[in-house]
Formats: C-alpha cells, structure tokens, sequence
C-alpha cells in the first residue's frame, strides 16, 4: 500500500466558503484527505465538515455517526444531499488558534458501485469540551470519484485551514 499525495489546498486570507479538490486522477484504488479546519462561527457546538463528491446534491449519502463530548456520547443517522462529519470543525468561539483535525477515507473511488466512506476527528475546546466522532458512510452513486467539495455550513473556512488528498495505490 503506497501513498501518493493529489494535492494540498490552504486556505488564504479572507477565509473561503470551501475547499474543493478537482480533475481527481483515476489510477488509484482509495482515497484519503486529510484536513486540519477552523471556521467563523461564534458559538455553540462545532461545526459539521461537509462534503459532497462530483457535485451530487441528491440524497445519494448515507452517514451513521459516533461522538463523545468529553461529558457524553451521542449517536444518529441520516440520508442527505452530502457527507456529514458532525461536530468536526474547529471554530472561533473555542481555544485560539486550535485547528479541528478529520479525516476522510474513501474506498474504491473509481468503482461503478456506492463507495464505502469512514470518517473519524476531533476538536478541542480547552475551557468546556472537546468532540471526538467516528462516522460510517456510503455514497449512493455509480460514478468514479471525480471531485470532492468541503465545506462547513454557511460559515466561512478560515485562513490557515487545509486539506491534502492522497490516492492509495
């Protein structure tokens, strides 16, 4: 099993809606991108990590997730219009300059049957809590992975956040 880095994104000053990872080359077997994040959002619980692969905005995801809060656990499930990593991304309201860390792994992007996607992160919030979450998806689709889209809601990914995605050969 090797390692082959696509590409790294950080994002620069004034933050960005999302990251996006384009032209995702077909030789490769799995994918895993790897993403330290910190949003704008002021307060309450973390932001969710969204994704959504070749712009898919049907309810062709299906995500079964795991959290600890440090003071509890919580657990659901749910079929959207894209990936969900809940309670995943740092944000601007806990401990300063801290970035969340997740990442996502996809098995057989280039295959004509749903791809398998685990998700596993943390953030951390010094004065009241940090999460820890594990998720288990599926993508509903037959088409090769071709694009992957990240984003937080509609708060802005601030400057410093990135994520590199690597292909596993």
């Amino acid at each position: 099993m090797a390692y082959e880095l696509i590409e790294t994104i950080e994002v620069g000053a004034g933050g960005a809606a999302s990251i996006e990872f384009t032209s995702i080359p077909q030789d490769g077997v799995d994918l895993v991108c790897v993403i330290s994040l910190r949003t704008n959002k002021a307060s309450g619980n973390p932001d969710a990590i969204e994704f959504q692969f070749n712009a898919d905005t049907a309810s062709n995801y299906t995500t079964i997730w795991l959290e600890g809060t440090g003071s509890g656990v919580a657990a659901a499930s749910t079929t959207t219009n894209r990936g969900y990593a809940e309670h995943l991304g740092q944000h601007s309201a806990y401990t300063s300059n801290t970035f969340g860390n997740t990442s996502i792994y996809v098995s057989n992007y280039t295959s004509s049957a749903a791809k398998s996607i685990s998700v596993d992160g943390v953030t951390e919030n010094n004065s009241t809590a940090s999460y820890q979450g594990i998720a288990a998806a599926s993508w509903n689709n037959s088409s090769a992975l071709t694009s992957i889209k990240l984003y937080s809601g509609s708060n802005t990914i601030v400057q410093y956040s990135t994520a590199s995605l690597y292909k596993i050969y």
